[in-house]
């Protein structure tokens, strides 16, 4: 039987640093209130001409040469973004092919929001295991800076831009194995998180209908956040047999401090095993995971072997999380 193995780690992050203090003087805000409501100090943002593709090429490069792979071997892409080059089509995930050269292989996005990148694990894992494909990239990239309306303080103190890539490859070795991808949605709460402009869906009457910018109702999604983040938590770890001790790495989606801590103590997780880059990077939404993974990765802290629990909440509402031990070298 095949397996799917999380082999590899990559990130890109954008030279362009976005303080509180900035924002202090684009809407009416402080670096106090940012940093006690959220835990973010700073965010990263794309240079103009940069396309979430072009994020998502970079971090890829730094995956693919990780993995040990030669690009000739790589059968599939998957992106998850919910900012991508165009509205609806092509995906973004054909054009990170092209631009690596890779030839006419299977590529998709997918829009699951700060879920997206728990979501291509899972793709990636039923892919391979299934015999489909071999070595697969997956990537999620986010220009949010480019949805972000910077005159509504609820939403533009959140969130940044940056890229992470991963390569998920086949192998017949049980112990290097993804363990398991838990997932979920409801679109009862659509509205709490949502670009309500852009679709078919849009308010084509309103004088807002050509500005396709994210919304959000802060209070609901942070009790909602943390009712369901700690539930799939629970679930995943329960049907695997394992507790939070087994865990070596907890990478949540990084949002809220907020949000992470509360999770992190309903879990009883040390501080020690909870990673958090929210601070320095904001919410990168699908980018958030992978871009997190990346850090401990080049910091020194993230080892062969070691069990990572992901966990993730997003507009849909989506959720999920993943079991995995890391196996890139």
């Amino acid at each position: 039987m095949a397996y799917a193995a999380f082999r590899s780690i990559g990130a890109y992050i954008p030279e362009k640093i976005l303080t509180n203090d900035d924002l202090a003087y684009m809407v009416d805000t402080s670096d106090e209130w940012i940093t006690k409501r959220t835990g973010i100090k700073e965010r990263r943002i794309a240079a103009k001409e940069e396309r979430t593709s072009d994020m998502g090429v970079n971090a890829a490069q730094v995956s693919i040469e990780r993995s040990g792979l030669d690009k000739a071997d790589i059968d599939m892409i998957i992106c998850a973004t919910i900012s991508p080059d165009y509205f609806n089509m092509p995906s973004t995930a054909t054009i990170i092919a092209t631009k690596l050269g890779l030839g006419q292989i299977t590529a998709f996005d997918i829009s699951a929001a700060c879920t997206g990148f728990v979501y291509i694990v899972g793709i990636a894992k039923a892919f391979i295991e299934s015999g489909m494909k071999k070595n697969i990239l997956i990537v999620g990239s986010e220009k949010l800076s480019a949805i972000t309306d910077y005159t509504d303080r609820g939403t533009c103190i959140l969130f940044g831009d940056g890229a992470g890539a991963a390569i998920i490859s086949a192998t017949d070795k049980k112990e290097e194995a993804i363990i398991d991808v838990n997932t979920g949605s409801d679109g009862n709460y659509a509205d709490l998180l949502m670009t309500p402009n852009g679709g078919s869906g849009s308010a084509h009457d309103s004088l807002e209908s050509d500005k396709v910018c994210m919304q959000m109702k802060g209070n609901e999604t942070f009790k909602v956040a943390v009712r369901t983040l700690t539930n799939d938590v629970k679930e995943i770890l329960e049907k695997n047999n394992m507790h939070s001790d087994d865990i070596v790495h907890f990478v949540p989606h990084q949002a809220n401090y907020r949000i992470i801590k509360a999770v992190g103590d309903a879990l009883k997780m040390r501080e020690d095993q909870v990673v958090l880059t929210v601070g320095k990077y904001g919410n990168t939404s699908g980018a958030s995971i992978p871009m997190a993974i990346n850090d401990i990765y080049e910091s020194g802290k993230l080892k062969k072997g070691d069990m990572l629990l992901l966990d993730a909440f997003g507009g849909g509402l989506t959720w999920g999380s993943a079991l995995l031990p890391f196996m890139g070298e």
